[in-house]
């Protein structure tokens, strides 16, 4: 049975602290107050005192109140019923539907055990040619897609999750606002991409703890899919979100700051939901793609500097698309000499016209006089950017290496592009 506390001793923003013992991080309590009965969450343990963060927010509780334990840390379903359901950061359901408390797990465990995992070496297709050509996206990879305010980067996730060749998405919205919500639920329902997802959704105006749960939730869920065989899509938006979260309930805490204000913990926190990106030896996977927004546009705020020393690259989103100067995808040599015999070639020859393609447009503004060769250059750009680049393109990868041979032969003779002979022979717009 557990013991009963009605002396709160401290009560600072949202969070409460109370005299305790045989309490563990992590673990839940109730607190019953004259408005009714709040979840709380146990956020640090010291000389005997116990703070909590309360889901409801502090407001109506008086020191007098009731804190009772429950002895145990915040759990999920990972039922089968959980697939086309939205639920909140606590796990209660969003979409009005009844709860699923079957197969209930702990969430925020430790990460997979090297011995448990396979090199990565499965090509995830999305239909995205910046992606699927030019950055491939592997089997249990953990990247980032880092962006500015105001990118459309809740769309690009949407497509992925509609269009991405997995078994289950599972998506997490952390701060997210009330229309990215319904953007988010309205556009995979009328695609029919919501019967294989489940969403974890904390709007802007929810408990701010429950900002902290989404991605532990999101992953608790992914890994026991993925133990059941399912090749599993985890998406993130926002990490920044989250990362705020750290830093609001840290300033309550009265904790000593780090960069920026930001906790000096950061870099563990990013790392241990990173890193539950894991293809298992003789069961399914856990991809994660999660958006990190960077303040001013700025990659060496804390929060993309820490994750870029945690993840295998990075998707740089700018203007409106997938940038290929700064996005990397570290794993996709593990995959993209198995597709087609041209993937490699045709990927390095289109960038390496795209990089002469941008000094040339330097040339221009600065008033030189085009060659042309410059001329060919800008109308192999101008292609490149609005039939690869472009978000809205929609193609498979092989549909994407036949157009990249098409921009190619339109712009460029055979001879000027340094395409080994034999490929030249074999995919060259009519020599096929």
């Amino acid at each position: 049975m557990r013991k009963v506390y009605h002396r709160i001793i401290q009560i600072a923003g949202n969070v409460i602290t109370v005299e305790a013992d045989n309490v563990a991080y992590n673990d839940l309590a109730e607190v019953t107050t004259s408005r009714g009965t709040s979840l709380a969450q146990v956020i640090r343990l010291a000389d005997g005192k116990v703070s909590l963060q309360v889901f409801a927010g502090s407001r109506g509780i008086s020191t007098g109140d009731e804190v009772r334990f429950l002895g145990q840390p915040m759990k999920v379903s990972s039922s089968e019923d959980l697939l086309g359901r939205i639920f909140t950061g606590a796990g209660k359901p969003r979409d009005m539907r009844a709860p699923i408390e079957d197969k209930l797990i702990e969430i925020g465990g430790p990460s997979v055990n090297p011995a448990k995992r396979i090199i990565p070496r499965k090509m995830i297709r999305t239909g995205i040619p910046m992606i699927d050509l030019f950055n491939t996206l592997v089997e249990s990879q953990k990247l980032p897609i880092f962006s500015s305010a105001g990118e459309p980067y809740n769309e690009l996730l949407a497509r992925i999750a509609m269009q991405a060749e997995v078994d289950v998405i599972i998506l997490g919205g952390m701060g997210m606002k009330y229309d990215d919500y319904l953007f988010f639920r309205n556009t995979l329902d009328e695609h029919g991409a919501l019967s294989r997802s489940v969403m974890f959704i904390h709007t802007a105006s929810d408990p701010i703890v429950e900002c902290l749960l989404v991605p532990d939730m999101c992953l608790a869920v992914a890994e026991a899919y993925a133990l059941e065989n399912k090749r599993v899509l985890v998406l993130l938006t926002d990490m920044t979100n989250f990362a705020d979260a750290m830093k609001e309930i840290a300033i309550t805490m009265e904790q000593i700051p780090s960069n920026r204000g930001y906790p000096g913990d950061l870099y563990s926190q990013l790392a241990s939901r990173y890193e539950k990106a894991v293809d298992f030896d003789g069961a399914g996977s856990i991809t994660v793609l999660a958006v990190t927004t960077m303040p001013g546009d700025d990659v060496t705020h804390p929060i993309p500097d820490n994750t870029g020393y945690i993840t295998e690259g990075q998707f740089y989103l700018s203007k409106g698309r997938i940038e290929p100067f700064g996005s990397l995808s570290r794993l996709k040599q593990q995959v993209n000499g198995r597709t087609r015999a041209d993937h490699r070639t045709i990927m390095d020859t289109m960038i390496r016209f795209y990089a002469d393609y941008k000094e040339t447009l330097e040339k221009q503004s600065m008033g030189f006089q085009m060659s042309s060769w410059d001329s060919k250059l800008l109308k192999f750009g101008s292609r490149f950017e609005k039939e690869m680049m472009d978000l809205s393109v929609n193609i498979q990868l092989e549909e994407a290496l036949d157009l990249g041979w098409k921009i190619l032969a339109d712009c460029f003779d055979s001879t000027e592009t340094g395409i080994k002979t034999e490929l030249i022979e074999k995919f060259w717009p009519g020599n096929k």
